[in-house]
């Protein structure tokens, strides 16, 4: 018999009634039943029941167990009986006698529990990692992560995509957000840096004439925390076509996202084939978002002509001076009392917004407060516009176009929790295409790249040449599911004339751009393939498929908010020998140790 195992915790049902075997786990919980002490062990395979006798030897040492206690348990699988049977557990049929055990590792006194999901403080839960990474939940939304890569990978390879690794040293970034700095020691002063993306390089190997490239890449950035982006590093599904349209990478990765999502859907719908595209001025206007979320049914719409002109002054001087308002209709709200129209509108003051005003349509008419100051053929208008009749209601937000549609999309969402619109059993996914290559900057009164400066402008060099900068769009384009947004994607602009003439709109001269991306230009000249690509995000696919909020949740050792490894101490400080091998010498800010 094996030293340790003969079975997992997971593995035993009836048919091994009789066997002689051998468990090995943690001890997750233990419960005395006068004449029978019962011991729940655990594994990563599941859980399988253990019972001592009160005339056993044993049960003097197995009371003494504590929680988390490593074991090794001998004996013979009983059958439960039909009362005592727990539908509820793989192993549920069957328990083992307990005729040997052995302790592997006794467990001390526990910061926090393993056998129950009671909410811990996040900075306990992080120091304590490898007790939490225990936890059912924990435990099973890192296995989840691990097929769900498996899954990935191997539809990648089945679409005729070739993995390769790309350098995790390599050069500082000019563009893009605060790179993390690597000192060199046989280059004095010199400093390599993690990679934000494996932007250059995969571009590079389509250059090399590579065709599918993909990969499951780490990437690094200095940047803050947020709910769905973990600090300092994640993993994206990185991924390069040599000799593409839009269309053909939409063709690629669809079906490798849809297969995924739908094989760990667990009973939840996913958007059929193909997913629908959305310009992104269409989808600013309707939802107030580049990254919409579509199992919400409301749309926007845009109301400021009923109120050109109009009596509600405010509204109308807006109008006047450019600005826009904005209706967010609402279904079916005619009942609800006057308290659901006052809490929306202070929520609204709680954004800093001066409310939220609002028409009604009751059986008796429109009614609210802007209601009072439109006269009937504007309510009308408005109430055709929407599509609204008796019974329904909308809400109305006004400002500069930008921020109009900013709050609009707040306020949409907000208004589809509060009446329950979100189906929470959907995986609704979406394009954004068509962005804008060029914004104006109103800092620095320039015209400026707004998404990014590498992607290929719609109509090539004739566009940059004859059309207004502000009106070309360029080949982008994000994933989004639920209102997530997955990846952004482009078809790369690999022709060095009309790199330098982008640049040149958004007022940076040859030198520059030779300067600041010379390794990739010089590869341009001298032949460059049209190619594409996007970079889905891992952690954010592995989040929404285990239907959590938190990125923290589904990684297995994340920082805190503050970018720090509370179980490993990082960031911490080294030796001056250190420092001195890398040429490095400290200037803290004051109050700062080393």
């Amino acid at each position: 018999m094996h030293a340790y195992r003969t079975h997992t915790c997971g593995e035993l049902r009836a048919d091994h009634a009789g066997a002689e075997v051998r468990l090995s786990g943690w001890v997750h919980r233990k419960r005395d039943h006068g004449n029978l002490l019962f011991v729940d062990l655990r594994d990563n395979y599941g859980l399988t029941q253990c019972v001592v006798d009160v005339s056993s030897p044993l049960l003097k040492q197995i009371e003494g167990l504590s929680a988390e206690s490593v074991i090794t348990v001998t004996g013979k699988v009983l059958k439960r009986t039909e009362e005592t049977i727990n539908a509820n557990l793989p192993t549920g049929a069957v328990e083992v006698s307990i005729a040997d055990c052995t302790v592997q590792s006794a467990a001390a006194a526990l910061p926090m529990p393993v056998n129950q999901d009671a909410g811990y403080p996040e900075e306990i839960r992080l120091k304590n990692r490898f007790l939490d990474l225990r936890r059912e939940e924990m435990h099973r939304n890192i296995l989840l992560r691990n097929a769900i890569i498996g899954s990935i990978r191997r539809r990648m390879v089945d679409q005729g995509f070739s993995e390769f690794q790309t350098p995790i040293l390599t050069a500082s970034s000019p563009e893009g957000a605060r790179d993390f700095l690597v000192p060199s020691r046989l280059h004095p002063g010199k400093f390599y840096a993690l990679p934000q993306a494996p932007q250059q390089f995969k571009q590079l190997l389509m250059i090399s004439g590579f065709d599918r490239y993909f990969q499951i890449a780490p990437c690094f950035r200095d940047e803050d925390a947020r709910a769905d982006r973990s600090p300092g590093e994640f993993y994206q599904l990185d991924f390069e076509m040599a000799f593409v349209t839009q269309d053909d990478v939409f063709a690629a990765i669809e079906p490798v996202l849809h297969g995924v999502f739908e094989e760990f859907a667990d009973g939840r719908s996913v958007s059929a084939l193909p997913f629908p595209r959305i310009p992104y001025a269409e989808s600013m206007l309707k939802y107030g978002s580049d990254k919409p979320d579509l199992r919400n049914p409301i749309e926007i719409v845009d109301v400021s002509e009923a109120f050109r002109g109009s009596d509600f002054k405010i509204f109308a001087k807006l109008v006047e001076g450019g600005a826009v308002v904005r209706g967010i209709p609402a279904k079916n709200v005619g009942g609800q009392p006057r308290s659901f129209f006052d809490k929306l509108n202070s929520w609204a003051q709680g954004q800093g917004q001066p409310g939220l005003g609002y028409i009604v349509w009751r059986e008796d008419g429109a009614a609210g407060p802007i209601a009072k100051n439109l006269d009937e053929g504007r309510i009308a208008q408005i109430a055709d516009i929407a599509g609204l009749s008796a019974g329904d209601a909308i809400f109305f937000v006004a400002g500069k176009a930008d921020d109009a549609s900013k709050f609009a999309g707040a306020a949409r969402t907000k208004i589809g929790e509060e009446l329950g619109l979100i189906d929470q059993n959907r995986f609704e996914f979406c394009w954004i295409v068509d962005f804008p290559m060029f914004e104006y900057n109103e800092d620095l009164k320039k015209i400026d790249f707004s998404h990014n400066p590498f992607s290929m402008p719609q109509g090539g060099m004739g566009a940059l040449q004859n059309q207004d900068p502000l009106s070309i769009k360029a080949f982008q384009y994000d994933i989004v599911c639920n209102g997530v947004e997955l990846s952004s994607g482009a078809i790369r602009n690999h022709l060095p004339d009309v790199m330098y003439k982008a640049f040149e709109i958004a007022g940076y001269g040859p030198e520059v751009v030779d300067d600041r991306f010379g390794g990739m230009i010089s590869a341009l000249k001298l032949g460059a393939p049209p190619h594409g690509g996007s970079a889905p995000g891992i952690d954010r696919i592995v989040m929404l498929l285990a239907g959590t909020t938190n990125i923290r949740e589904v990684i297995a050792f994340p920082m805190n908010q503050m970018a720090q490894d509370l179980m490993m101490g990082a960031p911490a400080s080294v030796s001056d020998r250190q420092l001195k091998d890398v040429h490095i010498g400290l200037d803290l800010p004051d109050g700062f140790d080393s």
